[in-house]
């Protein structure tokens, strides 16, 4: 990913194919462009006559660090949880029970109501063969698909470079409070658009880019003179479209930053999801979105800290879905978590636990087919290194993502087929 301040090697690849970065505030992006109207996204987005043709949305959260599924998910009927966990079971007590022997964590209270409603869906023991404990490398294999760990693009930006026209249009794939692009959505084919949550609106590196890329324009004749007035071009569009977004939209949802976790997140997550809401319910067209929630390596004081991080949490997706809700796009939108690994089953003796196995995933949306899907984690048969053994493989949870949701050719993006997870209502 580089710096579009940056002036060595800037080229049209650069730009269009690593991604276009900016750093967006709310406010910052109310003035300035001429607008563009919505219309330009939808004749953008029918270009390509053979592929997509739906209205779906996706929005991936990333649960940064390893989410502890046992606390997420909780055994509130398992002896063995309390004996694994003398401090960390008291959740179990305060848990909102969904069936018989598990409930969610207290403070999931909106997702519980959501739940209820039939727009919840819970993938358990979510994982993938020789597992790594390594942060880096279990991220890649979940950013790439690929547990042999071959693959270097993500399974997301393979999506959208086969099936959408993020060349044509930069806002097809867009991370969203982060100043990178995300593995998950990487493709050197795709075009993606990187948008930061920050108080002045500018590209990274603060530099003047256009006077930058003008003076390069001189200079340069011929072809590629032409590569980067049409990289400009692109970025003069997509900043317009992006003021014009915010311009309309006035949020539905009670967003607030205002939490104070006791393990801080450098992502602002309701910051993050309130962007992404702004650029689905404006037409931009969005198809693809990427957030990221930080923290949760929980390898001591677990309680206090996990219960804020569930806390920040539910309060940005229900507010996402009431502002969705709203805005009448809450059948559009599907919310996908994941973690790059669980925690381990037994509490270690700083009231933590350490890199673990498999863990659930959490699909959310009024599309959504609600309910527990997968096998509740058996604590009385763990693996040879004491582990959770996982019983969906993670790439079916994207498959039918991908197939049933967005409406594309899942074989082709992850290889293989795998047995169905079906928590869609009705396929794309």
């Amino acid at each position: 990913m580089k710096e579009l301040g940056g002036t060595n090697g800037l080229s049209r690849r650069d730009f269009l194919r690593s991604g276009l970065v900016f750093g967006v505030g709310a406010q910052a992006l109310s003035s300035g462009y001429a607008a563009v109207p919505d219309v330009f996204a939808r004749a953008v987005l029918s270009a390509k006559s053979a592929a997509v043709q739906n209205d779906k949305v996706l929005v991936m959260i990333q649960l940064g660090g390893g989410n502890d599924g046992l606390q997420t998910v909780i055994p509130i009927a398992s002896s063995q949880y309390r004996d694994f966990r003398p401090q960390l079971s008291a959740a179990a007590a305060k848990a909102q029970p969904i069936s018989k022997d598990i409930g969610l964590h207290e403070n999931l209270k909106g997702i519980k109501t959501l739940y209820d409603a039939g727009k919840v869906a819970i993938v358990q023991g979510v994982g993938y063969t020789n597992p790594s404990f390594s942060h880096f490398d279990s991220i890649r294999v979940w950013e790439t698909a690929d547990p042999a760990r071959r693959q270097q693009d993500g399974w997301l930006g393979s999506a959208i470079a086969k099936n959408y026209d993020s060349a044509g249009h930069p806002l097809v794939g867009c991370a969203c409070g982060t100043t990178n692009v995300p593995g998950m959505l990487r493709d050197l084919q795709a075009t993606l658009t990187v948008i930061d949550d920050v108080k002045t609106f500018g590209f990274q590196g603060g530099q003047n880019v256009e006077d930058v890329m003008g003076t390069l324009y001189k200079s340069t004749p011929g072809m590629y003179g032409a590569l980067f007035d049409t990289a400009m071009s692109t970025v003069r569009d997509t900043v317009a479209q992006l003021r014009t977004s915010s311009s309309k939209y006035t949020p539905k949802g009670n967003y607030t930053d205002k939490v104070q976790l006791v393990y801080s997140s450098k992502n602002q997550l309701a910051a993050a999801l309130q962007l992404a809401a702004e650029l689905i319910v404006t037409g931009t067209g969005v198809k693809v979105l990427h957030v990221t929630l930080g923290g949760f390596d929980t390898h001591y004081t677990e309680l206090n800290r996990h219960d804020a991080l569930m806390n920040y949490l539910d309060s940005a997706i229900t507010a996402f879905h009431d502002d969705l809700t709203a805005y009448g796009m809450a059948d559009r939108v599907m919310i996908a978590t994941w973690s790059e690994f669980g925690r381990r089953p037994k509490e270690n003796a700083s009231g933590g636990t350490d890199h673990g196995t498999a863990s659930p995933i959490f699909l959310i949306g009024d599309g959504v087919k609600g309910g527990l899907y997968g096998e509740t984690p058996n604590l009385s048969k763990l693996d040879q290194l004491g582990n959770l053994s996982y019983a969906v493989d993670f790439r079916a949870v994207y498959q039918e993502i991908l197939a049933s949701h967005l409406g594309v050719d899942a074989k082709e993006i992850l290889g293989q087929s795998f047995d169905r997870v079906p928590f869609v209502k009705a396929a794309a």
